[in-house]
C-alpha cells in the first residue's frame, strides 16, 4: 500500500513527463529558468482562472488539486456522521500532523498549536501576555495592520505603551535596522514585536540580530512569519525568538483558514488564550486550540500540502520564487517614471516585490491592470509606500509575467 506521502508524489508528477519530474527536485538558482518546462507541468496541478492573471497569492494561495482531495474527501466523510468522524476519527491526526507541523516550523510539538491564520494566532498571543500598565512594546508601522490593532487595543485597555520604530522600505542594512530597533528600546521595553517578511513589499527583516538585541535587553520577541513560513528557508530554532505565528494557506497552500502558533515551552503557562480553557494557566500548548468546532476536513488536509510541499522542497521553491520575481523586476526597473519599493538584493528581498509609477496613483495603476490586461495584483497604499504588490506562486507562469511587464510599460509611456 502507497504511504500518503508516495500518492501525493505520484499524483503530482501524474502530468509531468518523466524526463522532466526529477527536476523539479534537482533544480538549482541558476538554471531554474532552465526547467520552466516542468514547472509549467507543475502549473497543471492548480486550479487557474480564465478570467485573469492571478498574481496576489500574497493574500492567499490556492491548494493544488492533491490537497483539494483530501480535503473534499475529509469533508464528505464528516458530513456522513459529523460528531463521530470529526471527533473520533479526523481529529485522531492532529497529533502525527503536529509533530509534522513542528518539524517543519523547527521547533518541539509540545510547542506548537494548531488555529486558524495568522491574525488568531498573534492575537492569542498579544491579548495573553501579561503586560501592565506602562511595560513598552517595540514595533513598526509596517507590521500587519491586524496586529497593529492588537497592540493598540492593548494599549487603550491596559495602558501599555507603543514605540515605533522607523523604516523606509526598502531597507538593506541589517546594522541600520537594528541600530533603529536599538534606539526605541529602554528599561521599561518588555516585547518587541517584528515581523519576518513585511507583507507590503516583501523585505526581510533581519530577525536573528533583533531577537539578539531584544535578548540581551530583556525583552522577549513576538514574530509574524505569515510570509516567510514555507515561503524562504529558515526554522525557528535558526532566529530563536520567544513568540510566533504563521498562516498555512499562503505559502503552504494548505486549505483556508488554517495556520498555527508558537510559544517557546518555558512561557506556555504565563500566556492566557483567548478562547478560555479549563486550565488557562496550564504549560499545554493545547490550551490554544480549545476554539469551539472547527474545520477538521480543512486541518487534517493540511498533511497533503506538506508532502506537496516537499515533494518541490523549501530551497527550490525559494528559489522559484526569486527567480519569478526577478525575471519582471530586471526588465521592468529602466521603465521611466517606475520605482521599487522592494530590495533586489537577496538578503532583503522575498518572491515579492511592489513598483509604483510617479505621478500615477496605485489604485489608478490596478484598474488599468485589471480592466486593460486582466492582471489581479494588489494595492499598497501605507504610509509614504504608493504602489502595487506582485506576488507570484510556483505556477505562475513566465508568459503571465511577460503581460505584466507589458501592463507596466504601456502604463509607464
Amino acid at each position: 500500500m502507497l504511504s500518503r506521502k508516495d500518492f501525493i508524489y505520484r499524483s503530482a508528477m501524474s502530468v509531468l513527463p518523466l524526463s522532466l519530474a526529477p527536476a523539479i527536485v534537482s533544480c538549482s538558482e541558476n538554471n531554474v529558468d532552465a526547467q520552466d518546462d516542468t514547472w509549467i507541468n507543475m502549473r497543471k496541478k492548480f486550479i487557474v482562472s480564465n478570467e485573469f492573471i492571478n498574481l496576489n497569492n500574497g493574500a492567499v494561495s490556492p491548494q493544488p488539486y492533491p490537497v483539494q482531495q483530501t480535503h473534499e474527501t475529509n469533508l464528505k466523510l464528516a458530513n456522513a456522521g459529523p460528531s463521530y468522524f470529526m471527533w473520533r476519527k479526523l481529529d485522531q491526526q492532529r497529533e502525527p500532523l503536529r509533530k509534522r507541523l513542528a518539524a517543519l516550523f523547527g521547533c518541539d510539538a509540545e510547542e506548537l498549536a494548531l488555529n486558524r491564520n495568522t491574525t488568531e494566532g498573534l492575537n492569542s498571543i498579544i491579548a495573553g501576555l501579561p503586560l501592565q500598565r506602562g511595560d513598552e512594546v517595540v514595533l513598526c508601522k509596517y507590521d500587519y495592520p491586524n496586529m497593529l490593532n492588537a497592540w493598540k487595543q492593548r494599549a487603550q485597555r491596559d495602558g501599555i505603551v507603543l514605540k515605533w520604530v522607523e523604516l523606509k522600505l526598502p531597507e538593506e542594512s541589517a546594522d541600520e535596522i537594528v541600530a533603529k530597533y536599538k534606539e526605541a528600546i529602554t528599561p521599561e521595553t518588555k516585547i518587541v514585536h517584528v515581523t519576518h517578511v513585511i507583507n507590503w513589499t516583501g523585505q526581510i527583516m533581519p530577525v536573528k540580530q533583533i531577537t539578539n538585541l531584544a535578548h540581551a535587553n530583556g525583552c522577549e520577541v513576538v514574530l509574524d512569519a505569515a510570509h516567510s513560513f514555507a515561503h524562504i528557508d529558515f526554522k525557528l530554532s535558526d532566529v530563536e525568538v520567544d513568540y510566533a505565528a504563521t498562516s498555512l494557506h499562503k505559502w503552504l497552500c494548505a486549505p483556508f483558514g488554517t495556520g498555527m502558533l508558537y510559544i517557546r515551552k518555558e512561557k506556555i503557562k504565563s500566556i492566557w488564550p483567548a478562547f478560555a480553557s479549563p486550565d488557562s494557566l496550564t504549560g499545554n500548548i493545547r490550551k490554544f486550540e480549545n476554539i469551539g468546532t472547527r474545520s477538521f476536513a480543512a486541518e487534517m488536509a493540511i498533511n497533503s500540502a506538506i508532502d506537496f510541499h516537499e515533494i518541490i522542497g523549501i530551497q527550490k521553491k525559494e528559489e522559484r520564487l526569486r527567480y519569478l520575481k526577478n525575471y519582471w523586476c530586471e526588465q521592468v526597473k529602466s521603465f521611466p517614471k517606475i520605482h521599487f519599493y522592494s530590495s533586489m538584493k537577496k538578503e532583503y528581498c522575498s518572491g515579492m516585490a511592489t513598483f509604483g509609477i510617479q505621478g500615477i496613483d496605485a489604485s489608478q495603476i490596478d484598474t488599468r491592470l485589471m480592466n486593460e490586461f486582466k492582471i489581479h495584483a494588489s494595492v499598497v497604499k501605507v504610509e509614504q509606500l504608493n504602489g502595487i504588490r506582485i506576488s507570484p506562486h510556483v505556477y505562475t507562469s513566465l508568459s503571465e509575467l511577460d503581460t505584466l511587464v507589458k501592463a507596466i510599460k504601456t502604463i509607464c509611456a
